[in-house]
């Protein structure tokens, strides 16, 4: 098995940087591959297994292409102050004021002036002493054939110095360490959406060791280890409680704000917070293989799960280098004007295009994470963006997925209580799902039940009990009229229609012989859904149509209720194939599920979306796309973050290509001086950190 070994590269601002590190990495003997994550600052290396490379040679290659290397600390980011609008807004203001005293201060001829009075060994001081750190790593780049984004402002700082223009060479420096300001500016604005993830995970733990509490690192808790969390408190782990009572919010890691009241015997998770109470928990998992480490670990390598646009603009700024490098030559030699070829060498600025995706999808994703959306890549939201047709798996989708108490009919002389209160004391023990659904009613009613006697299943009846000094029977008609002597009619007096709806179960139960009531059950639908399906079809869903294994009454019964198409009594091959049929057809598919069997067609679907509970593996493993909360208002705002990304994104590219059609003109007609074309070269950066951190606003 190939041995991974997980570098932090710090001082990457642009997708050419992440390509660097990764040639370099991979020219190293004994590297397999290499995967250079540009927003998450991590490259994940794959050694030989035979001849692996050691951990020292690869941060050797790295720091040799110009980078720097850190130790790895999942908690470092954690560190990073969130950047506010009045920094962007004090950035642009430093870039326009200098970019105004650069156009300022050639027309009234001060650079003329300057480069007149400056000696040569003045001009290469200041050239070499301000940008010695970037020409290094642009020599070695150039050693190994590569080009970095650097490399073209370095060759205009060069042809300045040639032709001893050394002031207008020493403005170029100053404002390409500018510009590496501002890209960095706008990549770590993106990073921030992922470290405020990384802020809620708890860094300590309160551990019970040899009858004292002790406090460790969270990821160093054991399994089965009992944690103590207080109130107000960040709960460390995922586990069990043991003991104690408290009102979590799980908002952290589901984006729900209502809390939810915990006791004995129920799961908590890391990175929920404990209100109005302590709690004793026993350890299941700690770390990154907790719910919300999973969830964070999968967020960062989001980055590696690239679209087709942001793999398009990585070639395209590759190709962009060269040609502006002919666009300069072709303006000296038509033109002999050495300035107006330096200008266009440093007016371009390639590293754009590269950014104009990545910081709009990671910005993205971050957010959504924080809402309850996991979506595991930019090709995922891009493909979202795209989907004309949305198929939706019925049970544990559109409804539950388990059966509900919907009503309770006593017959004259009976409450609904003491008709429930018989069907839950005597199903007590029962495994049967609709036994379930009868104690859960009861105890919603916070009715107090009775310990059963003589408990008895009859198979594909119901059951009989001994509930105090009654005979209960809970089950179907046929059992209550065996045990009404064959009289149907008798079952029937006072209940009312006797035949179940479509989706409906009867309970009937009967005391001493005596029919007492019926309860209904069914497979309820999700609340909200029919709200959520219409915002669903504004967002320009053509086609939503159900598929579901359920027999055709039951599946049309719901269809109908909502204004869906339907597909029943399916396997799941058959819903592989109408997922087929549909893209066959040219349609770009969703296919949401539970992830439990219906995994083959989400994995099918051009996007699957899995809806489940948090802290289940199928829930956060089960599709690209993961509701992190049974809530389908999710999904109309998982569909608006994916047009709105993309919409950014175009927007991003439009201005950064009208710029530089624009600026290229300027500057290869004489029309822009060097100086300024220095001063222009960040406005792209700085348009796409304005235009991305739109993304950034917590909208639902």
């Amino acid at each position: 098995m190939a041995k991974q070994c997980e570098l932090s590269v710090r001082g990457m601002d642009c997708a050419g940087c992440a390509r660097h590190v990764q040639g370099a990495l991979e020219d190293i003997p004994g590297v397999a591959s290499a995967d250079v994550r540009l927003m998450a600052e991590r490259a994940s290396v794959m050694l030989d297994d035979d001849a692996p490379a050691s951990r020292e040679a690869l941060v050797r290659a790295v720091e040799a292409a110009g980078y720097d290397v850190d130790e790895l600390d999942t908690r470092r980011s954690t560190g990073r102050e969130h950047t506010e609008r009045r920094s962007l807004l004090l950035l642009a203001g430093t870039v326009v004021l200098v970019l105004g005293l650069a156009a300022v201060g050639h027309g009234l001829g001060y650079v003329e002036w300057l480069e007149a009075r400056t000696p040569w060994w003045a001009g290469l001081a200041g050239v070499l002493a301000l940008g010695y750190p970037v020409f290094k790593s642009v020599g070695r780049a150039a050693v190994k054939l590569r080009v970095t984004a650097h490399t073209l402002m370095t060759a205009g700082v060069v042809a300045a110095a040639v032709v001893g223009a050394w002031v207008t060479a020493f403005v170029i420096v100053i404002f390409m360490r500018l510009g590496d300001y501002v890209e960095h500016a706008t990549t770590e604005r993106a990073r921030d959406a992922i470290s405020g993830l990384m802020k809620a995970a708890p860094q300590t733990a309160r551990v019970e060791r040899d009858g004292e509490e002790v406090d460790v690192p969270a990821d160093q808790v054991e399994r089965g280890e009992i944690v103590v969390v207080r109130p107000g408190e960040k709960i460390p782990v995922d586990g069990r409680v043991v003991s104690g009572r408290a009102v979590i919010d799980q908002s952290a890691v589901t984006g729900e704000p209502v809390p939810v009241e915990v006791m004995d015997g129920d799961d908590v998770y890391a990175a929920t917070i404990a209100e109005g109470g302590a709690l004793r928990i026993q350890t299941e998992e700690a770390g990154s293989e907790t719910t919300f480490g999973r969830v964070v670990t999968m967020v960062e390598t989001a980055e590696a799960h690239r679209g087709e646009t942001e793999q398009w603009a990585d070639k395209f700024s590759g190709y962009y280098l060269p040609v502006v490098v002919g666009v300069a030559a072709v303006t000296y030699f038509a033109t002999g004007d050495a300035m107006s070829s330096v200008a266009v060498l440093v007016v371009a600025c390639s590293c754009a295009f590269a950014l104009a995706t990545p910081v709009a999808m990671l910005a993205s994703i971050g957010v959504s994470a924080r809402r309850g959306l996991l979506v595991k890549g930019g090709r995922y939201l891009e493909t979202l963006s795209q989907v004309d047709t949305l198929l939706i798996d019925k049970t544990g989708t559109l409804t539950v997925g388990r059966p509900e108490v919907t009503e309770i009919r006593p017959r004259e002389g009976w409450s609904e209580d003491e008709v429930l209160r018989l069907a839950a004391s005597a199903e007590q023990y029962a495994e049967h799902p609709l036994a379930g659904a009868v104690r859960e009613a009861a105890g919603a009613r916070a009715i107090t039940l009775d310990t059963p006697d003589d408990f008895d299943a009859v198979p594909g009846r119901g059951i009989r009990a001994i509930v105090g000094e009654e005979t209960v029977i809970v089950g179907n008609r046929r059992m209550i009229e065996e045990a009404a002597g064959g009289d149907g009619q008798a079952v029937a007096i006072d209940i009312g229609d006797s035949t179940p709806a479509a989706g409906e179960t009867y309970l009937y139960v009967a005391a001493n012989g005596t029919l007492a009531g019926v309860i209904v059950t069914a497979d309820r639908a999700r609340k909200g859904i029919a709200e959520a399906l219409d915002a669903v079809r504004q967002q320009g869903i053509e086609t939503i149509e159900v598929l579901t294994g359920d027999r055709e009454e039951a599946a049309q019964a719901l269809a109908k209720r909502l204004g869906l198409d339907v597909q029943s009594e399916l396997l799941p091959e058959d819903k592989i194939e109408i997922v087929r049929e549909y893209q066959r057809a040219g349609k770009t598919v969703a296919m949401i599920g539970d992830g439990v069997n219906d995994a083959p067609a989400l994995a099918q679907a051009d996007v699957g979306i899995a809806m489940g509970d948090v802290g289940t593996d199928i829930a956060v493993d089960a599709a690209p796309v993961v509701l992190l909360r049974e809530d389908w208002s999710l999904v109309p705002d998982l569909l608006r973050t994916a047009n709105r990304t993309m919409n950014v994104v175009k927007g991003n590219f439009w201005f950064t290509g009208l710029y530089n059609l624009a600026a290229l003109g300027l500057a290869a007609t004489g029309f822009l001086p060097p100086v300024v074309a220095a001063a222009m070269h960040s406005i792209p950066d700085l348009g796409i950190l304005a235009n991305s951190s739109r993304l950034l606003r917590n909208r639902s």
